[in-house]
């Protein structure tokens, strides 16, 4: 397994991390017997960059995780994330009130069954408490041996900036894949600055890329992919155009299309580390094997030109969670 450092940190991370938040059947229905199966084989192939959220199953997710990594706890890198809430009226937001703060991870440390994360991220950035507030108190937990490094998911430049003049930064965790490409803009050149990690979240287009959706009939009736505009029946009879020139490419690399994929993601930059979502042990497998396949740089351009930034039709969540992202 090949690793990289965490940014601003000296914990080594694998070059490819595991998203658990499918294992609470989001995308079909979840099966608790083979999502630990599955994290037990990441981590005796030496992934051992575990990410999950207290949002996830609404804390299902962590207990899950927490009970897989039960006596493994030395061999995992484990992240979580807190701060993407429900409001009252059953709407998304976001919570980085300092005190919030500290709650949240004394539970995420009893659902996991652990004394210390290693690296714990504001999920969505909180509109109506300064960076500055919420950063600090991040930071407080740092200095109580409670947290290891500290990260920042969904947050701007300018955001970034500001945590990062409170508390060294060691991750910003957001979507980027082959038809999620805005992060070039800024995020990713900024990041490199400061020495923060880049975690790419849905860096297989929530299963787009890997090729099994090509029709709204392809998923089932309860996937909440069906509420995502770039799953609309019209959307994705556009959105499918990408998948030609990534089949091609692979067939040619003798690869599936989902290791390409990750594949260009990793050829984009050593300071990104992609954590695609699965909750089974044969596409963990094939994930894995996307570490070892070199692009070359007119592959990475071809596939460039096929995803153009403004190529994907659609928001990359239903409108009422799009302000909540990329604040």
């Amino acid at each position: 397994m090949k690793h990289r450092r965490l940014g601003n940190s000296s914990i080594e991370i694998s070059a490819i991390g595991l998203g658990c938040m499918t294992m609470i059947g989001l995308y079909g229905a979840a099966d608790d017997t083979e999502s630990i199966a599955t994290i037990h084989q990441a981590i005796d192939a030496g992934l051992n960059f575990i990410d999950t959220s207290d949002a996830y199953g609404n804390g299902s997710n962590e207990e899950l995780v927490g009970r897989a990594i039960a006596g493994r706890r030395e061999d995992v890198v484990l992240a979580t994330k807190f701060g993407n809430v429900r409001k009252p009226d059953g709407k998304p937001g976001a919570d980085g009130r300092p005190e919030f703060v500290i709650e949240a991870c004394e539970a995420s440390l009893k659902r996991l069954g652990v004394e210390c994360i290693d690296l714990y991220y504001q999920h969505r950035v909180d509109p109506d408490v300064p960076i500055e507030d919420t950063v600090g108190a991040m930071a407080r937990l740092v200095d109580q041996g409670k947290a290891r490094a500290l990260g920042l998911s969904e947050a701007a430049e300018a955001t970034l900036r500001r945590a990062h003049a409170v508390h060294p930064i060691a991750a910003l965790q957001t979507e980027y894949s082959l038809w999620t490409r805005f992060a070039e803009d800024a995020l990713l050149p900024v990041c490199a600055e400061l020495g923060t990690t880049f975690v790419a979240y849905s860096p297989l287009g929530r299963g787009f890329l890997a090729g099994a959706v090509r029709a709204l009939d392809d998923l089932g009736e309860s996937d909440r992919r069906r509420d995502h505009p770039r799953f609309t029946a019209e959307n994705i009879a556009h959105n499918t155009a990408l998948l030609g020139p990534i089949d091609e490419i692979a067939a040619a690399k003798g690869c599936g299309p989902a290791q390409l994929a990750l594949a260009w993601t990793m050829a984009k930059t050593d300071n990104l580390v992609p954590i695609p979502g699965t909750k089974r042990r044969d596409h963990l497998a094939d994930n894995i094997a996307a570490i070892d396949i070199a692009l070359t740089a007119g592959e990475i351009a071809a596939l460039d030109a096929a995803a153009a930034p403004d190529f994907t039709a659609g928001e990359r969540y239903p409108k009422g969670q799009m302000p909540m992202v990329n604040i």
